[in-house]
């Protein structure tokens, strides 16, 4: 089986020409100049960028957001099948509550995957509902092997890191949750059998599902929100640790203290999660997206994939590893096209979408993966 290529991309603003109910999306209307013509030269655009992806191919899992709704969706997918020379692709979507009205969604090869559930749109409550975090369960038609996506687009920096850090960690609170669910047992499921030896296969087995969490986390790899709250390190160490097994009965003394329950030691443990996404920050000028504000850095990684334990060591039948993680910039997505291929990294920049030019795609740059296909440990 070849390998799975994966994206994922912020694509911009990707609005369609009608306003609103709630009338957040004033600005993406025709009598602000964002038309019928304009909004196909911005998918137009994107769908270039795309091209330029896996060799032409484009991807065969790739999250999105900052796309307004279903429509726009189905309007985005047909034009990538149309341009790439494929039919396999198609969507999972969720209208979320947010209320500029932008969307995480889905794009899947639908050769490839298979629907393993319903997809699920979440929704962190702050003062007001925030972006969704969008949760899609796939099945590898192949081999069987299950694939649980999480599509995230957190709360902006646009009242300043400091001020808007707490909606992030809420979110990244949030998200941890989720993965929790994924990755454990529930306390009621726990609680069930006499002795947790009785379902220690069963615990392993959660404990090693397929996750991959992605998206503009709009943080970087080590802020707190991401590496502190959402548990996402670039460590082994927990990683590596396998799941204790249950030992029978508690309070028998060890080292001089009362041993905990199995059951309270279990609920108490955080499945760990690896953050792909930190080998550019070890390159000089190198990010998804140029953003300086309050900060003394420019290039920012703020587009992130970050995959469970048993997705990086292949566990389970898949595996996915840093080596093969990139931030995608292709030439037609810089700011200054007359730049050498080698020029340094913090002069490659994207360029936005200018609805007046049409030039531009998106502020964001892609970030690209693979995920490959394992023996079951």
């Amino acid at each position: 089986m070849d390998p799975i290529s994966v994206a994922f991309w912020n694509l911009q603003n990707l609005f369609d020409t009608t306003a609103s109910p709630i009338a957040a999306d004033l600005e993406f209307t025709p009598a602000d100049g964002w038309t019928e013509a304009v909004l196909d030269a911005k998918v137009d655009a994107l769908v270039e960028v795309v091209a330029t992806m896996f060799g032409g191919r484009g991807p065969d899992l790739f999250g999105i957001c900052e796309i307004e709704n279903r429509a726009l969706v189905e309007r985005f997918t047909t034009a990538l099948n149309a341009r790439l020379g494929r039919s396999d692709l198609t969507f999972a979507h969720d209208e979320s509550e947010d209320l500029r009205g932008i969307d995480s969604s889905l794009i899947y090869s639908g050769d490839i995957f298979e629907p393993a559930g319903d997809p699920v749109g979440h929704v962190a409550f702050l003062r007001f509902r925030t972006r969704d975090i969008f949760q899609v369960p796939l099945r590898v038609r192949a081999t069987g092997a299950e694939l649980v996506v999480f599509v995230n687009h957190w709360p902006s920096r646009r009242q300043g890191e400091a001020a808007s850090e707490p909606y992030r960690i809420t979110v990244a609170s949030h998200q941890a949750r989720l993965a929790d669910e994924v990755l454990k047992l529930s306390r009621q499921d726990v609680l069930a059998p006499p002795s947790l030896i009785d379902i220690a296969g069963e615990l392993d087995a959660r404990w090693n599902r397929n996750v991959l969490i992605m998206g503009d986390l709009n943080d970087d790899p080590f802020n707190r929100s991401v590496l502190s709250e959402l548990g996402a390190s670039n460590s082994l160490d927990k990683i590596e640790e396998e799941l204790p097994a249950p030992k029978g009965e508690p309070g028998a003394i060890v080292d001089g203290r009362i041993r905990r329950s199995d059951v309270e030691t279990y609920l108490r443990r955080e499945p760990p999660l690896y953050n792909l996404s930190w080998g550019p920050l070890g390159q000089s000028g190198a990010g998804s997206i140029f953003f300086s504000q309050g900060t003394n850095r420019t290039k920012q990684m703020f587009d992130q994939m970050i995959v469970s334990r048993g997705l990086l060591l292949g566990r389970q039948g898949l595996e996915m590893t840093e080596d093969d993680f990139a931030v995608h910039t292709p030439r037609i997505m810089w700011t200054n096209s007359r730049l050498a291929e080698d020029a340094p990294r913090h002069l490659v920049r994207p360029r936005a979408f200018d609805r007046n030019t049409l030039r531009g795609a998106s502020d964001h740059f892609p970030v690209t993966g693979l995920i490959r296909a394992v023996p079951i440990a």
